[in-house]
């Protein structure tokens, strides 16, 4: 599978766009990893991003896998082209209450107009591992688009 980005620019394209998004900024998430066709994200624990049992809400963990996923696409694609989330599913399989998740995402089969990724989140609490969710992204591809 070849994971070549299109863009000679895309890692500041990916950082740029990850910057801009407010969505991310609001939740906190950070961008702690990038190379073509892969990207994690960290988001450190907070009472707003919990449901009413104190675990990370659902919502707060799949929104980070489906930025993981996105902008795991995005690093492949070609200039002035941006990157929209078509369809996910999304499995929560463990409730978490660590410190920080980190949402790692992956491209399984890069495409011109849809790209294939998945996202698998885990809880981190010093250096132990708890899989807290795994998704399967359709991404678009679309011109005009800034990110």
């Amino acid at each position: 599978m070849d994971l070549s980005p299109r863009d000679p620019d895309w890692q500041g394209r990916v950082r740029a766009s990850f910057s801009a998004q407010k969505f991310m900024t609001l939740l906190g998430a950070e961008l702690v990893h990038l190379s073509p066709g892969a990207v994690d994200l960290e988001l450190a624990m907070r009472p707003e991003l919990t449901q009413q049992h104190g675990f990370f809400h659902a919502g707060a963990t799949s929104s980070i896998a489906d930025s993981a996923a996105g902008y795991a696409a995005l690093s492949l694609f070609a200039p002035d082209y941006g990157v929209l989330t078509s369809e996910y599913k999304i499995n929560l399989l463990n409730p978490a209450r660590q410190p920080v998740l980190l949402a790692r995402g992956r491209v399984v089969k890069p495409g011109r107009t849809l790209t294939i990724a998945k996202a698998d989140v885990y809880g981190l609490d010093d250096g132990e591992q708890v899989h807290v969710a795994t998704g399967l992204f359709t991404l678009m591809s679309v011109s005009g688009v800034r990110d």
